[in-house]
């Protein structure tokens, strides 16, 4: 089976993952997704692309099993971190350094992809390779949940006309300064480039490419993968802007 891509510099470079939740912001999109888990009475959750593992530790604080997969090992060492500082009494979190063939059957009740996640898998091949670990991970009757930005809100318009430089004060570390470099529109995928000035003056880029499908998409090569699409919602922080498939595993 062919793998899927390997982690951008922003996700696996130690220097830019250090500096990764200080410039992406708050979440609140994580509380949606906490909220998903409650509805659905899950208690053992695989977070695909935990990233620096924000998610994890929120679920794991509140109880939950947490199985976090990500193929960047410098935001894995994050992660880990995080969870060293959680209170006594939280639940203890599994971390798989790969993607979703790492994880194998688990007889889980969830599996989550937040964030640009499910976008990162830009060919057909990556993607049915991730929804098929995915489901190889779920019990029968567990839930899938994820988010993919609708192509007709033309999100890449907006970040094109983000041109400006920006200062964070990332803690631990300094002033670093993001500037953008270029997106290329080659739909359905998108690429773009940022740089990253840290506090001695390194300058670091990072380069990503996101695939958009629309909902008709998503709907098929769910159900090809082994699920039943039971809902396709609104991400409530972001009305118009998502899709949030909410899938169980058959």
């Amino acid at each position: 089976m062919p793998s899927t891509p390997p982690p951008d510099a922003y996700y696996a470079d130690p220097r830019l993952a250090a500096c990764y939740d200080t410039i992406d912001g708050s979440r609140e999109d994580l509380d949606h997704y906490r909220a998903i888990a409650e509805e659905l009475g899950a208690r053992t959750v695989v977070d695909l692309g935990c990233g620096t593992g924000s998610f994890a530790v929120l679920l794991a604080s509140a109880g939950y099993q947490v199985i976090g997969v990500d193929p960047a090992a410098a935001s894995l060492d994050l992660a880990r971190a995080k969870e060293r500082a959680l209170p006594p009494g939280a639940a203890p979190i599994t971390w798989v350094e790969g993607d979703a063939t790492a994880i194998g059957p688990l007889g889980a009740d969830l599996a989550v992809m937040t964030g640009n996640v499910a976008q990162v898998f830009t060919t057909d091949e990556s993607w049915e390779t991730t929804l098929r670990g995915l489901r190889a991970a779920l019990r029968r009757g567990g839930h899938l949940v994820f988010e993919s930005r609708r192509p007709a809100a033309r999100a890449w318009e907006r970040w094109q006309a983000e041109d400006r430089e920006q200062r964070h004060e990332v803690p631990g570390i300094g002033t670093v300064l993001t500037r953008p470099r270029g997106i290329t529109v080659d739909l359905p995928r998108v690429t773009f480039t940022d740089e990253f000035v840290l506090p001695d003056g390194t300058a670091l880029t990072s380069t990503s490419t996101l695939r958009f499908r629309d909902e008709a998409e998503l709907r098929s090569s769910v159900a090809a993968a082994g699920f039943e699409v039971l809902e396709v919602r609104e991400a409530p922080d972001r009305p118009g802007l998502e899709h949030v498939v909410l899938a169980r595993a058959v």
